[in-house]
């Protein structure tokens, strides 16, 4: 699943060809995705600007001239691609965007796990209402988090990737970024103390805003806008090294299954907890 970081890539990589310019048709060849695509889609957006491309968790956000938006969600394997509308669309390209530029923004999503959503800047749609703060946003501090744990009962890992407490961590990098801070992820969320919650948060700013960099994690479906593959993958210390030696320490790293996730550790590096 595209997660935070390749969701941040991809609106880098179609922000300077978009903003500014206007959409001058939408087709939509199948509104069979997550929800439904809206009947009229294409007489909403037909000769509107686009402003800017935003992001709140793992929404893509276009937001218009009147402050309406769309909301694009990838779903499980969905990608963005800027592309020549001389070119066929591919077998699973639902939706596309013609702009005034002679681009075509098309959503490639062969499993319709995503979204194409509309709402308001000052009437945010419901699956955002609720989100908890941008992972790499000042707010986001172990201050914050260790409010947000006290007295959880519930495994750290789980806790994290919680969208209530932070938006964007997902299962990547919530295991790369427990192994920086040296915290084992069945650690109970509310035995976590100041230090550790500081530890937490940092190591998280520290693996989104490398992975970013590194244009994501290619793992199956996902490339960026350009076609290329993010190279984050090649850096990662224990997602997916099950029984490979810890680049730290050299202990073979351990795979346990969390909330019918698969889940990586050093358990040397990572103690439990007594």
């Amino acid at each position: 699943m595209p997660e935070l970081p390749e969701v941040e890539t991809t609106r880098r990589g179609i922000e300077p060809f978009v903003v500014g310019h206007r959409i001058a048709g939408v087709t939509v060849r199948d509104p069979r995705l997550r929800w439904p695509v809206r009947e009229d889609l294409a007489d909403f957006l037909s000769g509107r600007p686009i402003q800017a491309v935003e992001r709140r968790a793992k929404y893509l956000l276009l937001r218009l001239d009147d402050d309406d938006r769309v909301l694009i969600h990838l779903g499980m394997s969905g990608s963005l691609r800027l592309d020549d509308p001389s070119n066929p669309p591919r077998k699973h390209d639902h939706v596309e965007w013609h702009l005034d530029n002679g681009r075509v923004l098309r959503l490639h999503d062969p499993r319709r796990f995503g979204a194409v959503l509309t709402d308001r800047v000052e009437a945010p749609h419901q699956r955002l209402q609720k989100l908890g703060p941008e992972p790499l946003d000042p707010g986001f501090d172990g201050d914050y988090l260790a409010t947000r744990l006290a007295g959880r009962r519930v495994a750290v890992k789980q806790a994290i990737m919680n969208a209530d407490i932070v938006v964007g961590v997902g299962n990547i990098y919530a295991s790369e970024a427990l192994f920086l801070a040296g915290i084992h992820p069945m650690t109970p969320a509310g035995r976590l103390d100041h230090d550790q919650c500081r530890s937490l948060t940092a190591a998280i700013r520290q693996v989104l805003a490398a992975a970013i960099d590194q244009g994501g994690t290619t793992l199956r479906d996902f490339l960026a806008p350009s076609g290329n593959p993010g190279y984050f993958r090649q850096t990662l210390n224990v997602y997916e090294r099950t029984g490979q030696p810890c680049r730290r320490c050299g202990t073979p790293v351990e795979r346990i299954v969390m909330g019918q996730r698969s889940t990586w550790f050093c358990p040397a590096c990572q103690p439990e907890s007594e």
